[in-house]
């Protein structure tokens, strides 16, 4: 499969520009190319939401929003929470019905990363606890979570991002992925209501497919097909 990628040689080094496009209602999404990290290994590549999907992008689609925080004029900004997984599927199917569009030549559907692929992404080739850093001291530059947030989630993309452009992978909400373990499905990240172990690169939660927890939301993939 190609996937267009673009260098530029400046000053003795070189620079990657990873490819990016934004969706129609706000979204932007990265190129996140096969490659191995730890024991993950991604073999396709695929493109994966910069931010988690926020209220805005949730009403949009379903037309109505079930988040707990809701207060504030920038709360659309804010991640959608509250949701299931059987709720995010519905929203994909009609993220799906309505965006068919070919993207750098490409056909591709919308769907949720597994565990691997959001882990990936989000150490970014890192291999520290958390994709910046090993020293929770440090964790305030990156994350949403129990010591800093103000017991509610906040708007997306304040922090610090990672070196490929993710935003919020660790705290402000734990994000559904399509990895199942039992009747179950994994989540990844950590939210707003967690101490800092539980917002590492590498952390994991389980959770019942229909539990709808105002700590969890989720971030699209977009997967070339």
């Amino acid at each position: 499969m190609c996937v267009p990628a673009y260098f530029i040689d400046k000053i003795g080094f070189r620079l990657f520009v990873r490819p990016t496009f934004s969706n129609q209602h706000g979204g932007t999404f990265v190129l996140i190319e096969p490659g191995k990290v730890n024991d993950i290994a991604i073999v396709e590549p695929y493109f994966i939401g910069a931010r988690p999907v926020t209220q805005v992008e949730w009403v949009a689609v379903m037309g109505s929003n079930p988040a707990k925080f809701q207060e504030g004029w920038s709360s659309g900004l804010r991640p959608i929470e509250s949701v299931s997984w059987l709720d995010v599927q519905e929203y994909i199917s009609r993220l799906n019905e309505s965006d068919s569009g070919e993207r750098f030549d490409l056909s591709g559907i919308w769907r949720l990363p597994t565990a691997d692929e959001w882990e990936y992404a989000c150490r970014a080739e890192t291999t520290t606890r958390w994709y910046h850093s090993d020293r929770d001291a440090d964790l305030d530059e990156v994350a949403w979570h129990a010591g800093n947030s103000g017991a509610t989630t906040r708007e997306v993309g304040q922090k610090k991002s990672n070196d490929w452009g993710l935003f919020d992978c660790h705290g402000n909400v734990a994000e559904w992925t399509a990895s199942e373990i039992g009747a179950k499905r994994v989540t990844k990240g950590g939210s707003w209501l967690m101490e800092s172990e539980s917002t590492t690169s590498a952390s994991r939660g389980l959770s019942a497919v229909d539990k709808r927890s105002d700590g969890i939301g989720f971030r699209l993939v977009w997967s070339p097909i």
